[in-house]
């Protein structure tokens, strides 16, 4: 998440939250997101950022930046741009204001002109809900065979989609799920990770999934699974990253204020996710001192 004090970026609770998740066991970070406000970013406001992450993050741990622009000259730009800092991947969405136009032939385009002149790997975003695109599986596929594209992530939570996609692309293809109601069923279905909105909230908790199902404990990890997907929805459908703002607030990291126009949660959420965190066992923690 990104951190604001009023309207102002604070790269020090940035990086505050940031070292503590380093005591996780998380694989990395994901700066510039959906998740991250990255549409009321500024390109400086964002390069702060992934320099912040690059510093803050443990040794080990990886960055992925968010690095889509709505044309493929800019986005390569802006990519080639963040390479210079250090980061493992650019997650890319899709152009979509213009959308109408935006059909197969654009979008193929798009990504392959981009991976070839990007500096570092590119990771495929596809989150119809915000860009009103949705990438098809036939196209994930082709273009899963280029060399500087190294994955996908997918935020739609379609098992379908997945099932079409993953028996058909290369072994190193990582196919990341994008929801977090679909962590365990995703990975029996051949997924092999996840970038979660929730996992600001509830590292722990999605971790254990993961390493409840590596370890083959389909029931234990099955029960951890239902007792996520309410705090799952209360932050993806009713309160948005406002409430999961205040979910960090809740347990001691920094979430603070959206910036415009996001505004914030009211007490009836606030009263509703306090109570399913109480109930996943968050309990506030005390922030650390400074």
């Amino acid at each position: 998440m990104t951190p604001f004090i009023g309207e102002t970026l604070s790269i020090e609770k940035f990086k505050d939250n940031i070292q503590k998740y380093n005591a996780s066991a998380l694989a990395g970070y994901v700066v510039l997101g959906s998740t991250g406000e990255c549409v009321s970013l500024s390109d400086e406001e964002s390069t702060r950022l992934v320099r912040a992450a690059k510093e803050a993050a443990a040794k080990g741990k990886k960055v992925i930046a968010g690095t889509a622009r709505e044309s493929t000259k800019l986005a390569a730009e802006f990519t080639n741009a963040m390479a210079d800092f250090g980061i493992d991947a650019a997650l890319v969405r899709p152009p979509s204001y213009y959308k109408s136009k935006m059909g197969r032939n654009a979008l193929k385009n798009h990504y392959l002109t981009l991976a070839d002149k990007s500096r570092v790997p590119l990771i495929i975003y596809n989150i119809p809900q915000n860009t009103g695109i949705s990438l098809d599986s036939q196209l994930i596929i082709e273009l899963s065979s280029h060399p500087n594209i190294i994955g996908l992530k997918e935020s739609a939570g379609n098992l379908s989609f997945l099932g079409e996609v993953v028996p058909q692309v290369p072994a190193g293809f990582s196919y990341l799920l994008g929801s977090g109601n679909v962590i365990l069923p995703g990975l029996v279905m051949g997924a092999c990770g996840a970038i979660l909105s929730v996992a600001n909230a509830a590292p722990d908790i999605c971790l254990k999934i993961y390493h409840l199902f590596q370890e083959n404990k389909i029931e234990a990890a099955a029960q951890l699974q239902h007792d996520l997907i309410p705090l799952n929805k209360a932050i993806m459908e009713s309160y948005g990253i406002p409430g999961l703002k205040y979910a960090l607030d809740v347990q001691g990291y920094y979430g603070g204020p959206c910036r415009l126009p996001l505004l914030p949660i009211e007490e009836k959420g606030k009263m509703e996710l306090r109570g399913l965190l109480k109930k996943l066992g968050l309990k506030p923690r005390t922030r650390r001192p400074r």
